[in-house]
């Protein structure tokens, strides 16, 4: 990886950038790790410890990023119940802005060439047929494992903001926010929800350094104990006025007590008051994870789009 450029902080505003553009034209080619929350929420809350093994590579028109490449390579993740996952293949987050689609080729080959010899995944968007075309012809095959019923393929939903539901919560829960709450209570409620999970105090000081993050758009639930029984961030892009849910997540301990349907309903309107009229989020699109797709159909969501898995060994 000696000659191989590293992801920086700009370079995520770049690709946010782009993701911008994107959406405004074709929003159902924005690819899943692509999306301008989604990018803010991957670099900030993995590159302190991930991002030695994080090269990429950007392609410029006129002075404008229309094409990138982020390849995440070999690496060992720690989480917090101290086990320890070997990561042996390669990932690729990519975009490329449908004005220049041709450059897909590039990304390609620059992918080919950085994750030689390993196992390669990726995830074009489902509706992007000129991709899928070239990818095939570099040899990549889709992707059975991740095909299956509880494969790990997303969708991504959307809805706009108009005739919100008025949220309801049990008696003793109270909506807050990561700035009323502290950075050790958001930091709680994440890991509760999603353990065993790699997310640390350093994580959430990542997610809080990126461009986009509102500290008033961070919703947590406040159980009558004290506990913060789930939460969610809000990522706003004023340009397409559209803001994403990622990640969201409830304490085992509280589910199936209409907190998240709340917390949801509350962000939208959060989010409508921000200047959003538009709303997505993502979720596992598999039929043998139904929990969060339905949940997210449950407040107003429908697909927009889907992940087509990849890989080539």
């Amino acid at each position: 990886m000696a000659n191989l450029e590293l992801m920086t902080a700009e370079d995520v505003r770049l690709m946010q950038g782009l993701a911008q553009r994107v959406t405004a034209l074709r929003p159902d080619l924005v690819n899943s790790d692509a999306a301008y929350g989604e990018l803010a929420w991957n670099w900030g809350k993995g590159h302190a410890a991930d991002g030695a093994s994080w090269p990429r590579e950007l392609w410029f028109a006129e002075g404008e990023l229309v094409a990138w490449g982020w390849a995440h390579l070999p690496r060992q993740v720690r989480r917090n119940d101290g086990s320890v996952r070997d990561i042996t293949g390669a990932y690729l987050a990519y975009q490329v802005h449908p004005e220049h689609a041709a450059l897909v080729d590039e990304v390609i080959d620059w992918y080919d060439r950085t994750a030689a010899g390993l196992e390669r995944t990726v995830l074009p968007s489902a509706a992007d047929e000129h991709a899928l075309t070239r990818w095939a012809a570099h040899g990549y095959q889709p992707d059975a494992a991740a095909l299956g019923d509880t494969g790990d393929w997303t969708q991504l939903n959307e809805r706009d903001l108009t005739d919100l539901e008025a949220p309801v919560l049990p008696p003793g829960f109270r909506f807050r926010t990561a700035e009323e709450a502290g950075p050790e209570a958001a930091v709680q409620a994440h890991v509760d929800a999603w353990a065993p999970t790699t997310y640390t105090a350093e994580s959430y000081q990542g997610v809080r350094r990126t461009a986009p993050y509102r500290g008033d758009l961070h919703v947590l639930v406040e159980a009558p104990d004290g506990t913060m029984a789930a939460s969610t961030i809000m990522w706003l892009d004023e340009v397409n006025k559209t803001a994403e849910f990622e990640p969201v997540g409830t304490h085992p301990g509280y589910r199936r007590l209409g907190l998240a349907r709340a917390m949801l309903l509350h962000g939208m309107h959060l989010a409508r008051a921000a200047g959003a009229t538009h709303m997505t989020v993502a979720c596992l699109g598999a039929p043998g994870h139904p929990r969060a797709r339905g949940l997210f159909y449950g407040v107003g969501f429908r697909e927009l789009c889907r992940d087509a898995p990849l890989i080539k060994s």
